[in-house]
């Protein structure tokens, strides 16, 4: 029998679970605060869990053994993380979380055309059409 834990598709829908929940929490938490004050809190304690994962699986390595070229691409990656959790809870703070997240999640086309572009990835001509479906679909969600 496979290990399903092994799985990429496996490790992607539990992704989408916690970020569906993310989306739910996040709009409850941002209700009473600042929308940079709740991305605040959200980073501290994914550092604290971040490390504490790293530290529970012996992962922990030297940061000086870390390649240049993964801290260059780490660093600009968190760098984009943060942007988007704050544009994330100030749409939140303003919008309707079931109108926010699938706009939020036209990450998903962006990613298939970047990946395309930058990192020399194929897509299919059916996988085209399902990133116009996303597309699509995250417009009539946003639309009222």
């Amino acid at each position: 029998m496979p290990n399903v834990a092994a799985s990429w598709l496996f490790w992607a829908l539990v992704s989408a679970v916690f970020a569906a929940a993310t989306g739910l929490l996040a709009k409850l938490g941002v209700a009473d605060l600042p929308s940079n004050v709740a991305t605040l809190i959200r980073t501290l304690v994914v550092v604290a869990f971040a490390g504490a994962l790293v530290a529970a699986t012996g992962e922990w390595r030297s940061l000086a053994d870390v390649p240049g070229r993964a801290w260059v691409a780490l660093v600009l990656s968190g760098l984009a993380t943060g942007a988007s959790w704050l544009a994330w809870f100030r749409a939140l703070s303003l919008g309707e979380a079931a109108r926010v997240a699938p706009i939020d999640k036209l990450s998903v086309v962006l990613v298939a055309i970047f990946g395309v572009v930058f990192l020399g990835e194929r897509l299919s001509g059916l996988n085209w059409v399902g990133v116009g479906l996303i597309a699509l679909g995250a417009a009539l969600v946003a639309i009222r």
